[in-house]
C-alpha cells in the first residue's frame, strides 16, 4: 500500500494534467490510464457517460468490459447503474456472487474476468455526468484506503469532465453561429434583404421542415441552394 503522501502527490499531478484535457474523449482515455496507475488493485476501468439519448460506456481499458459495462443500463442492474441512481459509491467484493445483481454480476465476471469493483458517481454541484468503474481481477481487491482514494480521483475527474464537455459545447455553439452567419450572408446578397429578415427565413424553413436551424444553414452553405 502506498503512503498517503505518495498518493496525494500522484493525485495532484493527475489533477493538474486534467486542466489541459479539452476533448471529452481524451479526458476519458486519460482517466483510464491514471486510475490503473494510482489506485491500488485497479486492473481495468470503465467510464459511463450520461447524454441526451441515455447512458453508454464509450471508453474503457477492455472492449469486452465496455460491452458488459453498458449492459447494466439494459438490464437495469449493476454497480454503475446503482451509483447513478442510488448511492454515490457502490462496492462489491465478489461480483460473480453478489445477490444485488444476479444477472449482470456473473456475466461480467465470466466474460471480462473481473472479480471485484468500486463504482463512483461523477458529478458537479449542478449535474450528474456519469460513473467511473474500477475493476479488479482479484476478489476483495479494494480496501477502505483504495475506496477513499478512488473517491478523491472521481471528484477531480468529475470537474475535468464537466470542463471538457463545456468546452466542446461552446465550440459547437460557435461553429453553429458561424454557419448561420454565412447562410444569412448568402440570403442577404442573393435577395438584398437585411440580417433580421435573412435569419427569419432560416427560422421559418427550420420550423416547417421540423429540423434544427443550424442544419438548414449548413445545407444552404454546403449546396448554395435557396431554401424553399
Amino acid at each position: 500500500m502506498e503512503s498517503p503522501a505518495s498518493f496525494a502527490d500522484q493525485l495532484a499531478d493527475a489533477a493538474r494534467s486534467m486542466q489541459g484535457w479539452a476533448s471529452t474523449q481524451l479526458t476519458l482515455e486519460k482517466v483510464v490510464l491514471v486510475a490503473t496507475e494510482i489506485i491500488q488493485g485497479c486492473d481495468l476501468v470503465g467510464i459511463s457517460i450520461v447524454h441526451s439519448e441515455g447512458i453508454d460506456t464509450p471508453v474503457g481499458s477492455d472492449e469486452t468490459l465496455n460491452r458488459t459495462d453498458g449492459l447494466q443500463f439494459v438490464l437495469k442492474e449493476g454497480p454503475c447503474f446503482d451509483a447513478l441512481h442510488m448511492d454515490e459509491i457502490v462496492h462489491s467484493r465478489d461480483l460473480a456472487n453478489d445477490k444485488r445483481w444476479p444477472r449482470w454480476g456473473p456475466m461480467v465476471a465470466k466474460e471480462a474476468g473481473v472479480a471485484s469493483i468500486v463504482s463512483y458517481r461523477l458529478y458537479t454541484t449542478s449535474d450528474t455526468l456519469g460513473a467511473m468503474n474500477l475493476y479488479s481481477t482479484e476478489l476483495d481487491a479494494f480496501d477502505a484506503d483504495d475506496i477513499n482514494n478512488g473517491q478523491a480521483l472521481a471528484a477531480h475527474v468529475g470537474v475535468a469532465l464537466a470542463a471538457s464537455q463545456h468546452a466542446e459545447h461552446l465550440e459547437t455553439a460557435i461553429n453553429h453561429r458561424t454557419t448561420i452567419g454565412r447562410a444569412e450572408g448568402i440570403l442577404m446578397e442573393r435577395f438584398g434583404i437585411p440580417p433580421a429578415q435573412a435569419f427569419a427565413v432560416l427560422r421559418r424553413v427550420s420550423q416547417r421542415r421540423n429540423v434544427k436551424l443550424n442544419w438548414v444553414a449548413a445545407e444552404l452553405v454546403r449546396t448554395g441552394e435557396t431554401p424553399a
